[in-house]
């Protein structure tokens, strides 16, 4: 079946869902690294993404912004930056498969209220919690809020930039 779209998953609703070893058949993380670039280097900047809302971010979604903002980060300043996605997706998504397509219709009432099988995993954010960091050089401080920003339009819910001055 196809993916679903993102908003159908972007509302924080019902109770969480984690416990892995009692359920079959969870996909795998799609998230692949979590910390890319110069993992050794102490940087001058912190910039991350902080969220405005409360919401579920699915791990294609956090994927696909970390790729966007890496991809901005090599080009302009390769090893010298640090990419750190904050929030581990725990939240394992369910969907309660129906029947579709030309007389469907009969069945497609189904089971009210069904528990569904496991489709993915999701990140739950609450109002500022942070996603996506990058430490950064001063001199590259305008490629890292062009990262973020572009990392920002691939995810579900508002954010905001949090430029932070560390010591050094």
């Amino acid at each position: 079946m196809p993916r679903k779209p993102a908003r159908m998953y972007r509302k924080v609703e019902g109770q969480i869902y984690t416990r892995r070893e009692y359920m079959g058949g969870v996909p795998a993380l799609r998230v692949t690294q979590f910390d890319t670039g110069d993992l050794r280097a102490k940087f001058a900047l912190e910039l991350s993404l902080g969220v405005e809302e409360a919401a579920q971010v699915r791990d294609v979604a956090l994927e696909a912004a970390r790729i966007s903002a890496v991809r901005v980060m090599e080009k302009a300043a390769p090893n010298e930056y640090h990419l750190k996605i904050r929030r581990y997706p725990h939240q394992i998504l369910r969907e309660h498969k129906m029947a579709t397509g030309a007389g469907a219709d009969r069945i497609s009432d189904g089971m009210r209220r069904a528990f569904g099988k496991p489709v993915g995993h999701a990140v739950r954010t609450e109002i500022g919690g942070e996603l996506i960091t990058v430490y950064t050089t001063v001199a590259h401080l305008g490629a890292a809020k062009e990262a973020l920003r572009k990392a920002s339009h691939k995810l579900p819910c508002p954010t905001r930039l949090i430029i932070t001055e560390r010591a050094s």
